[in-house]
């Protein structure tokens, strides 16, 4: 029985559309980031999961440890289900109520820590905690700026790059008794995020890979002047970098004491193309045919669910099984309908499915409130994900 036919008898008792996480590929994706990461402890990206069942899954598994969330009120949801004793804000907050919230509660508060990157974080900060102690990190600019900084390669994140804007930004949190230093964070998307072998591309691909090269050794020194910097000011937990995409490489600098990953446990398809690991496809969502317009064409029910980030042709989910279908180009992938084009079309009747894959990872639960957990050719258990236990935090 091929993969499609498995997936079709394991979820033969529910209608599509829906979503399902392949058990045996999501842990043998969980058993490769760990073998990358070499025994440094990886932070789960909850962004990119965002089911609490396969959350406690993963935090389970050796290499784990720790989250990386997306919101505080996620992080002061899943602290208070017990979920983890260590929840990182990856992004600032100016959430004032959820801060208010922290700060009142103790054990929230030493489980869960803010990002900053400005004094304006922490006046908020302070004035919302009402000077009651709160766990801070900074969050260091890890882009690349060669040529004297007329190129810029990476997310525009955090103001501060250099180690005297981290050490100020340090300087001035351990001034202010209301907050605790206890880390610093540097994620080098342009390495993480970036595939370097894209298709047919190869002169692209030797420029992706040459500027990775540059600004991995650029990173690596200037990331370990910032730790050493920071650590004659204040007793850091930690010094988080990296991404599924760079794992193994972030994971060798000694002045990083942990990585953050959790689109690999998904592989979406936007991870495929990289020279240094390789996934296996673990979610993925069914959608019905419902129409068959003409020779070569089927059309599927919903569908329209693009992924964040520039809008170009990559934003959208990839049909994935059976192979040989693409989208009209008139069309893309739509709200109610999706016509897909090819001589694969002809093998479909209507009531038969379309599995596709997401172009990034916890997106997709954003759609659905529900994950099938397959294993072994049958559903073994069916979980919510954050959107079916009535949690939208973005």
């Amino acid at each position: 029985m091929n993969l499609r036919d498995r997936y079709d008898a394991a979820t033969a008792a529910f209608e599509a559309p829906f979503a399902v996480v392949d058990l045996r590929a999501f842990h043998a994706n969980a058993a490769e980031l760990a073998r990358r990461a070499a025994g440094k402890p990886i932070r789960v990206a909850s962004k990119s999961v965002r089911c609490r069942a396969l959350l406690d899954d993963v935090l389970a598994l050796d290499g784990f440890a720790g989250i990386m969330a997306f919101t505080l009120p996620e992080a002061l949801w899943l602290a208070g289900h017990g979920t983890s004793d260590d929840i990182l804000v990856a992004y600032p907050t100016t959430d004032r109520t959820a801060i208010t919230a922290l700060a009142a509660d103790e054990r929230a508060a030493a489980t869960v820590t803010l990002m900053v990157d400005s004094t304006d974080h922490l006046d908020l900060i302070e004035k919302a905690a009402g000077g009651r102690p709160i766990r801070v990190c900074v969050d260091i600019d890890a882009s690349y700026r060669p040529l004297g900084g007329r190129v810029r390669f990476g997310a525009r994140r955090s103001p501060l790059h250099t180690v005297a804007d981290v050490r100020g930004m340090a300087e001035e949190i351990v001034r202010r008794p209301g907050l605790r230093l206890v880390g610093l964070m540097a994620y080098e998307s342009q390495i993480a995020g970036v595939g370097d072998v894209p298709p047919g591309r190869p002169a692209r691909a030797r420029a992706i890979q040459t500027m990775q090269r540059r600004s991995r050794m650029e990173l690596a020194r200037r990331r370990a002047g910032i730790a050493a910097a920071v650590r004659e000011l204040a007793d850091l937990e930690f010094v988080n970098g990296g991404g599924t995409g760079s794992v193994e490489k972030t994971a060798r600098e000694r002045a990083v004491t942990e990585v953050a990953a959790g689109s690999g446990l998904y592989q979406p398809h936007l991870f495929d193309n990289y020279s240094n690991f390789g996934g296996r496809p673990a979610a993925m969502f069914a959608l019905p045919v419902v129409r068959r317009p003409g020779p070569g064409v089927v059309t599927c029910l919903g569908g329209g669910y693009l992924a964040s980030g520039p809008a170009d042709a990559l934003r959208l989910p990839q049909p994935y099984l059976p192979t040989g279908l693409s989208y009209d180009s008139d069309e893309g992938a739509g709200e109610v309908q999706t016509p897909l084009l090819g001589s694969t079309a002809d093998l479909l009747s209507v009531g038969d499915r379309v599995w596709f894959r997401h172009t990034k990872a916890g997106e997709l639960c954003e759609r659905f409130d529900a994950l099938h957990l397959i294993e072994d050719g049958r559903t073994v258990r069916t979980v919510p994900t954050y959107r079916g236990e009535g949690a939208t935090f973005l």
